[in-house]
């Protein structure tokens, strides 16, 4: 009787495989730490471009709210002089103004009320009685019939000549806008700046991943892989990365508007707030802002990818 076979033996342990060479690993990882890092800095340079952006809806649109409601209303300067009636002028004024068509409604300020404008530059509890205080006249500008406010100021001057005058505010106007839009422009310049930071780290990050990675690059172009399928994956791994960090930076940055808008209407009650609002309204951005806060996060993603792959294009040249 034979006896046996012995049992063959077990194999041995073969080492693991380097986590890039594993089968179905991806030849850009995107759960290490530098990729982690790169998707935090990607979101904090979008939650700052998109606070910038934001901030300029806000201005832009106040700006809007503050030029029409200048532009429906003007006043009337009448100066008291001597040896003149200064409400029999100020009465002639006011019935010019009414005369005129589109002229909606006319309020006289009061003496008080127009030495309480002067407070902001004197001081409060001068004695002001002595003083040729201007008085004022506010017209409210109807739509329909525009109002002619070339009429009106000849008009005026005929009448009352060197004691009443137009103010229609355009040179205020022209300020205003002047303002508006250098702060927009300065917010667009400030997110391209950020876009631009974006785009160096994400090179950076591009060529460390593909210097870490050469060993592989090199297998893949042995098989007979070309530079733009190697390009492609990069590209694709760096779009995700920068997708997550716009993502998140774009929600982090509605979230604080959201938050901001809440604690306006907090503080709306107390005069701090009233002075908020009226320089800043409700801090709602609108429809263009969440718009343009999103466009910022899908931009960033997209800067992700294509700067990728110019990297690598460039790096395997």
């Amino acid at each position: 009787m034979m006896a046996a076979s012995p049992a063959p033996a077990a194999p041995a342990h073969e080492p693991a495989l380097p986590p890039t060479l594993r089968r179905n690993a991806p030849l850009v990882p995107t759960d290490s730490a530098a990729s982690r890092s790169l998707a935090a800095v990607i979101a904090i340079l979008t939650f700052l471009a998109a606070l910038c952006a934001g901030a300029a809806e806000i201005v832009a649109s106040s700006a809007d709210q503050w030029q029409g409601a200048v532009a429906q209303e003007v006043t009337i300067q009448v100066r008291p002089g001597p040896g003149r009636d200064l409400d029999a002028d100020i009465a002639r004024a006011e019935a010019v103004a009414k005369a005129e068509p589109g002229i909606r409604a006319t309020r006289i300020f009061s003496k008080a009320e127009a030495e309480r404008l002067l407070e902001p530059w004197l001081g409060s509890g001068l004695d002001l009685s002595d003083l040729p205080v201007p008085r004022l006249i506010t017209l409210k500008l109807a739509d329909s019939p525009v109002p002619d406010l070339k009429h009106l100021r000849a008009a005026l001057t005929e009448a009352l000549p060197g004691v009443a005058s137009l103010d229609d505010h355009a040179l205020w106007q022209q300020r205003l806008s002047t303002m508006a839009t250098t702060f927009v422009g300065v917010g667009i310049g400030i997110v391209a700046l950020v876009l631009v930071a974006t785009g160096l780290a994400v090179a950076f990050a591009t060529r460390g991943a593909m210097a870490g990675n050469r060993e592989v690059v090199e297998v893949l172009h042995f098989v007979g892989a070309d530079d733009d399928y190697i390009a492609r994956a990069f590209q694709r791994r760096f779009f995700g990365l920068g997708l997550r960090g716009g993502g998140i930076g774009a929600g982090l940055a509605l979230a604080a508007f959201a938050l901001a808008g809440l604690l306006a209407r907090a503080w709306r009650s107390g005069p701090a707030g009233e002075e908020i609002e009226a320089l800043f309204g409700a801090f709602h951005i609108g429809w263009r802002g969440y718009a343009s806060v999103l466009l910022i996060g899908v931009i960033a993603s997209l800067v992700t990818g294509v700067v990728s792959r110019l990297t690598v294009r460039r790096f395997l040249a």
